[in-house]
């Protein structure tokens, strides 16, 4: 009698996605930080935000990036080369309120619509976004 083995298959979860994998990597982050800045310089709606950056602002952008990268799961690029973010502690110099948060968030849906990102990612980006732009708000209302 011969023995007859079938193999099962497991449920093997896999990894979940981070941000940074479901944006398309470091190229496609660039693109979406580079088309949120240009947003910001070209739009009446977002002046406000634009008056907190230095100009020229490739810096920021740069900044932006690096930071981005390893919020999203990607290389942790800014801690490696400026150590710790300390987000709040280097934005409080900016007055930011609900309006400034809301217009952060306006600039950075619109930018993110342009790249084409579906509406899933959009959406789990953006809550992501509210939460830390909400927490960055330092004064009242």
């Amino acid at each position: 009698m011969s023995e007859h083995h079938t193999e099962t298959q497991t449920d093997v979860q896999a990894e979940p996605q981070t941000l940074y994998e479901m944006m398309g990597g470091g190229e496609r982050l660039r693109a979406l930080v580079d088309r949120f800045y240009d947003l910001m310089q070209l739009e009446p709606d977002f002046a406000g935000i634009h008056a907190m950056h230095p100009v020229p602002n490739d810096s920021s952008r740069e900044k932006t990036f690096m930071f981005l990268s390893g919020w999203m799961g990607g290389p942790d690029l800014y801690i490696e080369r400026y150590g710790h973010p300390r987000l709040r502690a280097r934005h409080l110099p900016f007055a930011i309120g609900s309006a400034e948060r809301d217009q952060w968030l306006r600039c950075m849906a619109w930018a993110m619509e342009d790249m084409g990102y579906d509406d899933t990612l959009r959406v789990r980006m953006m809550n992501s976004f509210f939460q830390t732009a909400d927490w960055m708000r330092n004064k009242p209302d």
